[in-house]
């Protein structure tokens, strides 16, 4: 999984350090565009619901399928009540050597898949992910792709920052690496001049 870390506040890029990714009880990790502040609502939610399940002390645990159908409950029925929290989650983890990766929108919309995305990523990414994703590739493998995708989001984004984190989740629990930047380059013609040909462009 891979999440840049810009904060904006309107269309101000005014924080450059926020974590998107949160490793959720032992076996799942939770992904988040949108709303910061209903992120942190969330986490709040899991922080209970993990703390309940804990609280049973019977050896078992909530897997990345509970979980995940759990913040798909809670997003339908907040936007029910009008009152949308306003992210799409990405929810990922192994449990018992059962792999998991599914989405939920801010409006419940949610779906299991081998890769996912959101915002500008289900437009830009996915189509690369369908293209060069496949069931065999190595960590190193992977972590390439996602920065391709993560570099074509940056180049087409205005207000996307160069530095980002990717996590990996194994039976063994959760790793998030330090902030990194990505490397760019800048000198393609169309970025040197995007209007050129563009009639009736301001």
């Amino acid at each position: 999984m891979a999440a840049d870390m810009g904060g904006s506040y309107g269309s101000t890029l005014r924080y450059k350090s926020v974590e998107r990714m949160k490793p959720i009880g032992k076996h799942s990790l939770l992904g988040a565009s949108g709303e910061i502040s209903d992120f942190q609502e969330l986490l709040c939610y899991l922080d209970e619901l993990s703390l309940y399940d804990n609280m049973w002390d019977d050896g078992n645990s909530l897997g990345p399928k509970e979980v995940h159908n759990y913040l798909t409950r809670v997003m339908y029925n907040r936007r029910n009540k009008f009152n949308p929290l306003w992210n799409s989650l990405v929810l990922g983890g192994v449990k018992k050597g059962q792999k998991y990766l599914g989405m939920a929108s801010m409006i419940g919309v949610n779906f299991e898949d081998n890769h996912v995305a959101t915002g500008f990523g289900n437009h830009l990414a996915r189509p690369i992910l369908r293209d060069e994703w496949h069931e065999n590739l190595t960590f190193e493998e992977g972590v390439k792709l996602l920065e391709k995708c993560m570099r074509v989001l940056l180049y087409r984004d205005r207000s996307a920052v160069n530095k980002l984190q990717i996590s990996k989740i194994t039976e063994e629990g959760v790793t998030i690496s330090q902030p990194y930047s990505l490397k760019t380059f800048w000198g393609f013609s169309a970025f040197e001049n995007p209007t050129l040909g563009a009639e009736g462009s301001w």
